[in-house]
């Protein structure tokens, strides 16, 4: 799955999480827009990147609010 990073530093500034949203649209001016906000997204973003949906490496997980709009959409017709 496409997927664009966010970095998100714990309190206290301890140990760097990165988090995977999926991106919707195009880059527009170093904004990219993401499936779980209106209104937010990734600012100067990476590339898009294949993520996996089951992450392996410590440290990373997926947005819950995009990785269930991925899994609603791709979800098997009942």
């Amino acid at each position: 799955m496409l997927a664009v990073s966010e970095r998100q530093t714990l309190p206290g500034g301890r140990t760097e999480v990165r988090v995977w949203h999926k991106p919707v649209g195009r880059v527009m001016e170093e904004f990219q827009a993401i499936a779980c906000s209106d209104t937010d997204g990734i600012t100067l973003p990476a590339p898009k990147q294949d993520v996996p949906l089951t992450l392996a490496a410590p440290g990373e997980r997926w947005c819950t609010d995009c990785l269930a709009a991925i899994r609603a959409r791709y979800a098997p017709a009942a």
